[in-house]
């Protein structure tokens, strides 16, 4: 490539990008994932639109399962703990036997409506029957949902990822995929591996990191990033699971409480994002439109039955022993997105080239598609239905923390929402733990200190100063009087 072509490259690229960054201000108003605006830009790209001819699938595949680790890593930096242990037993039940379930039931429906090989049956099942992290972090945390089921379903799209990535691979392999005895021993033993690396990266490298100092702190994110990656490729090359093992170092390190932690997720959001653009406008330049008709029909039918059977039957079978209330479970089942994940694992068999695998990309990707626009919007209206929320808009109370090292203290930043309960209350009212205040607010572009009497408001923005002991339980205290008011602890809620 010429300097001149790479100019012309530059210069579509950062459009593109840019295009891509202001649609996410459209996904956030509509509500639906950001991916299908991004496949639509590949598809206005492609060979159908602009003209631009792409067709290498295993590059495709390559650099999916790139973005795949990025997006896992991001997933896991950005949750807390605290919000999904109570609940990995569910999610572990739901990324193993919720999955068996899900491809079974999908396979049985291929092959009786369609008369698919079971092969090829199962294939598509394992295909579709991972929800996707990105599309699943992008809507849940805009919606009013107890932090249950989004931990729940958080870690769900977390862990399937694994499972599913290594029976596509077993069954897209040529000759006999082998017996059912030897997949689960497989996927066994790959999962103990994956999780064992993953774990030993992530304490290793928190413990190494929170000891050396590094000389600038943009490197902090760097090398958290290097641990993970690490922690793929180590477990890869040990023949276990790569992305399981991203998700636990990533999940690891990200509650570690490390040096510049803000800055870490904050660079991890933002290579997330880029890995997304990439990823899904590289799969709209894949696709071809023109010969996904025949596609429509097979998936409307398997996407259909995967939505209203397979993924509740899943979820009823997985949740059986916690015995979840049939709300949660409703959500759960609706909630399974599929985004990226199904579209990238269908380039598999392509890759190793599976008898009829271009019809199976084409049904995988119509039904993304398809069911992606029924589900996303209409997560809001069933949660208020079931009476989760009261708003679209019931956004939770976001806290960023900086660390003061040198003081052994933090410095949060908090905005009062629009929706927040925050407003009206006083600032003594907030009761916060001693070791903590409220030392600036700033209102209508204005900044001042408050008083013990200043009153709240839709908008306002505070900075807390808060000691390393008491900062879990300041920003517990504030959520709790955004979702509850200041007679939150009344009502039972504490954050």
């Amino acid at each position: 490539m010429s300097v001149e072509e790479l100019d012309r490259v530059l210069l579509v690229g950062a459009a593109v990008l840019l295009v891509a960054i202001v649609a996410v201000r459209l996904s956030t108003r509509t509500g639906l994932p950001s991916l299908l605006i991004y496949l639509g830009l590949g598809l206005a790209l492609g060979t159908d639109g602009l003209g631009i001819e792409f067709s290498d699938v295993e590059l495709t595949r390559t650099l999916g399962y790139a973005a795949l680790i990025v997006i896992l890593a991001e997933g896991g930096l950005t949750t807390r703990w605290s919000t999904i242990r109570p609940v990995v037993p569910v999610a572990v039940a739901l990324a193993t036997v919720g999955v068996g379930v899900s491809v079974g039931v999908t396979a049985l429906v291929a092959h009786a409506a369609f008369d698919m090989e079971w092969r090829h049956a199962l294939l598509l099942g394992a295909i579709v029957s991972s929800t996707d992290a990105a599309a699943v972090f992008s809507v849940l945390r805009r919606l009013p949902l107890s932090q249950r089921l989004v931990g729940a379903l958080e870690a769900e799209s977390g862990f399937n990822d694994a499972p599913v990535v290594i029976l596509v691979s077993a069954l897209s392999m040529p000759g006999e995929p082998g017996s059912l005895w030897q997949l689960l021993g497989m996927l066994v033993f790959e999962l103990a591996v994956g999780a064992v690396v993953g774990l030993a990266v992530g304490r290793v490298g928190a413990a190494t990191l929170r000891r050396v100092a590094l000389p600038a702190s943009g490197l902090y994110p760097l090398a958290v990033f290097g641990l993970i990656v690490g922690a793929y490729a180590a477990a890869a090359l040990l023949h276990g699971s790569g992305f399981l093992a991203t998700y636990l170092a990533a999940l690891v390190l990200g509650n570690a409480r490390l040096p510049h932690g803000p800055a870490t997720r904050g660079f991890a959001e933002g290579l997330a994002w880029l890995a997304q653009i990439g990823l899904f406008i590289l799969l709209g330049l894949l696709a071809t439109p023109h010969d996904m008709g025949s596609a429509l029909l097979p998936a409307l039918v398997i996407g259909t039955a995967l939505l209203l059977l397979a993924r509740p039957l899943s979820v009823l079978v997985s949740v059986l022993p916690f015995r979840m209330p049939w709300r949660e479970q409703a959500i759960l089942s609706w909630a399974g997105l599929r985004g990226a994940v199904p579209i990238v694992l269908a380039t598999v068999p392509l890759v190793t080239g599976v008898e009829r695998a271009g019809q199976l990309f084409n049904i995988v990707f119509v039904l993304v598609v398809v069911f992606t626009l029924v589900q996303g919007p209409t997560l809001p209206w069933l949660a208020r239905l079931l009476g989760f929320g009261h708003g679209l808009d019931a956004h939770d109370l976001g806290v960023e923390s900086a660390p003061l090292e040198h003081l052994g203290a933090h410095l949060l930043e908090v905005r009062v929402p629009d929706d927040s309960r925050l407003h009206g209350v006083e600032i003594f009212e907030l009761r916060l733990p001693r070791g903590a205040a409220v030392t600036l607010v700033v209102r209508d572009g204005q900044s001042f200190v408050p008083t013990p009497t200043t009153t709240l408001r839709h908008g306002d923005e505070l900075l807390v100063v808060t000691t390393e002991e008491v900062r879990e339980e300041t920003e517990r205290r504030l959520r709790a009087v955004s979702r509850g008011g200041k007679l939150a602890r009344w009502f039972g809620e504490h954050g």
